[in-house]
């Protein structure tokens, strides 16, 4: 077992969204400090001991940054590998940057996945002949741009053939995956976090709604079968060993008829797995800097049922209303302008014990 970093010990961040505000939250509930690397807006360096507030290229910025933390984590995974790079030469990074390069691009994770035996949807990258392509993943079919897509940003649908010049037209020449479709009857999610040590704690599985390619809502106990809830978490440990994590991971699944399909991906904490916020009695974020600071894993049982709500655009003005409701649990993110589509906070409705 590692020594757990001691109290006061400084853990950077890098990102300074909501992910990251609630990171650090955490953090100083275990007596850590947290500094945050962000170059725009930091809602995250409200509750935050300092931040630094520079671009991924400066890389003096990135030095200074951390040789002032004793560990480094991120709330996003699209950092450059030039500041990985200058990060790691002094400051221990987790998850390393083997999880953030499958991560990063959508064909190298796909293959990655494959490679271990899991089932994805059909892919191809998308060539100069996307009709050629879009025989080896069938038709209808989704493109996704490799890198830097999110909530449904840089997709376009191919639902017959005589579309597939526009949405490749769409990417705007940006390298791309094509995927075939997937038959399902639901999407879940399951966090897991591995320690330093090589411990494993799951969450249970979480049943996902979206609206216009957003997670709308998390509903705890998903409606599955008790055996896809173990397959589910032994998926999820198996991504978590086969990449010596250390963190937290959200993984996204497909329910079908002949089992689960995953998704993608997340090397952190995940939309996805706020309800343990309320379900929990360690929840993610707490997991997580257990996990990078070298504490034991918190208990990831299930004390409650949960309905995770985010709180998109305009429903934010909903949440004195929400707020009032028995069993329900506030989280806004303290940003500045509300806009369609933005994430603004979050709810969680205790809907029963487990």
């Amino acid at each position: 077992m590692t020594e757990p970093l001691p109290s006061g010990s400084v853990i950077g961040i890098l990102g300074g969204g909501q992910l990251g505000r609630m990171l650090a939250m955490a953090a100083a509930r275990l007596g850590y400090r947290t500094h945050i690397f962000e170059p725009g807006a930091a809602p995250a360096a409200d509750v935050a001991h300092a931040w630094t507030q520079a671009g991924y290229d400066d890389l003096d910025a990135l030095r200074t940054f951390a040789e002032a933390c004793d560990v480094i984590t991120f709330e996003f995974e699209n950092i450059p590998a030039d500041a990985l790079d200058v990060l790691s030469e002094t400051t221990p990074l987790y998850p390393d940057r083997r999880a953030l390069e499958v991560s990063q691009d959508r064909l190298i994770e796909k293959s990655f996945l494959r490679d271990l035996g899991l089932e994805t949807a059909p892919f191809a990258p998308v060539t100069s002949d996307i009709h050629a392509d879009l025989k080896m993943t069938g038709v209808p079919a989704i493109l996704k741009t490799r890198r830097f897509g999110y909530d449904g940003k840089g997709q376009a649908r191919i639902m017959a053939a005589g579309e597939a010049e526009a949405a490749v037209a769409s990417m705007d020449g940006a390298p791309a995956i094509a995927e075939g479709f997937v038959d399902f009857s639901k999407e879940i999610s399951v966090i897991a976090a591995r320690g330093q040590d090589g411990a494993i704690a799951a969450y249970d599985p979480g049943e996902n709604v979206h609206d216009d390619g957003i997670l709308s809502t998390t509903t705890l106990p998903a409606q599955i079968a008790p055996p896809l809830r173990t397959d589910a978490v032994l998926i999820a440990s198996q991504i978590l060993n086969a990449l010596d994590y250390v963190g937290v991971l959200g993984v996204e699944l497909f329910v079908t008829p002949g089992g689960l399909v995953v998704n993608e991906i997340a090397p952190r904490v995940h939309n996805s797995g706020h309800w343990t916020q309320a379900g929990c009695a360690v929840d993610q974020f707490e997991q997580h800097i257990r996990a990078v600071t070298g504490w034991p894993l918190g208990d990831g049982s299930r004390h409650a049922n949960v309905v995770m709500e985010n709180l998109i655009g305009d429903d934010v003005a909903r949440a004195g209303t929400l707020a009032a409701e028995p069993g329900v649990q506030v989280h806004l993110y303290g940003k500045a302008e509300t806009r369609p589509g933005r994430k603004m906070g979050h709810i969680n409705r205790v809907t029963g014990p487990a």
